[in-house]
């Protein structure tokens, strides 16, 4: 049986996380072990997390606050060998076939010698619930998601950790060259994993994605409270000059990897200075980038005006 290696990064989490390491040692795919860092939490759960570290039914590292994406790069770079690696988040709880989900939609769609040579990504469908594990809704449905593309990959993070799995390649990759400006470890490894190799998306829901008012993202808000919270992010933040760092490392790292059209786009999004010309290039670009008109529409707004 493969072998997958969970990396749950850990801060003040001591309300769920219990909940959370208990469902990934539930899984039905007996060959997995988790490695877990605690974030420099100020709560009970680096004690929680001794006891299971006690127990040997994880692998702890006890760190320093530097913040969940550096947290999880941490782990990719110090977790032992595997075949399959999988983010997981502090408050969610994973259907017992999750991980068994993901390997099966990985060795029935991609070769194994893709598997062995290229990165590639696996991410699911989820389910919203409340703070009590009660169920709200599902995230996506049949027609919500289309093939990823790495139109994509470069404006949105359709994967968002917790769904996601990776071969041995991508985490590799990451290694050798951790990044200095990823605007997430999701986002990074999507990137990595469309430009270079391939992304399998499945409909089926493998997580309980436990919304409690302290995600990191924004899914499952009301439509108001999304547009309060894109405002802040995209507007009045500096969200985008992030993420324009961030395309200019990938670049400057993988740019000789890229197929010439996806070095070409690229190379619109990575300039240091505005240029009237590429911003009406990006805004007319005959393809979608994201997978809604609405979204769709902002963002070549954004493309217009600048931001990036």
């Amino acid at each position: 049986m493969k072998k997958i290696n969970v990396l749950l990064s850990a801060y003040n989490g001591e309300k769920y996380i219990k909940e959370q390491i208990d469902s990934i040692l539930a899984q039905t795919w007996d060959n997995v072990e988790i490695y877990v860092r605690d974030d420099g939490s100020t709560d009970k759960t680096a004690d929680i997390l001794k006891e299971y570290e006690k127990a040997g039914k994880i692998k702890l590292e006890l760190g320093k606050n530097v913040g969940f994406i550096k947290s999880f790069f941490w782990l990719v770079r110090n977790s032992g060998d595997a075949d399959y690696y999988a983010y997981a988040d502090q408050d969610d709880s994973w259907f017992p076939e999750k991980l068994a989900m993901a390997v099966e939609k990985l060795e029935s769609e991609v070769s194994e010698e893709d598997l062995s040579s290229l990165p590639v990504l696996y991410f699911s469908n989820y389910d919203y619930y409340d703070e009590e594990l009660n169920f709200v809704s599902h995230a996506f449905s049949e027609d919500d998601i289309k093939n990823p593309t790495f139109r994509n990959c470069i404006v949105d993070c359709m994967p968002l950790g917790f769904n996601s799995v990776f071969n041995k390649v991508a985490k590799d990759m990451m290694t050798k060259d951790t990044p200095k400006y990823s605007c997430g470890h999701d986002w990074w490894t999507y990137m990595i994993c469309q430009g270079m190799g391939k992304v399998i998306y499945d409909n089926r829901p493998t997580v309980k994605y436990r919304r409690t008012g302290n995600n990191v993202s924004a899914g499952g808000m009301s439509f108001i409270k999304f547009q309060i919270w894109r405002i802040k992010k995209f507007i009045i933040g500096g969200y985008f000059l992030n993420v324009r760092k961030m395309l200019a490392e990938y670049r400057y790292l993988y740019n000789h990897k890229l197929q010439p059209e996806d070095s070409k786009l690229l190379s619109l999004f990575t300039r240091k200075n505005y240029n009237l010309i590429v911003a009406l290039k990006k805004t007319f670009y005959p393809k979608m980038f994201r997978q809604k008109a609405v979204d769709e529409l902002m963002l070549r707004f954004f493309f217009l005006i600048g931001r990036l």
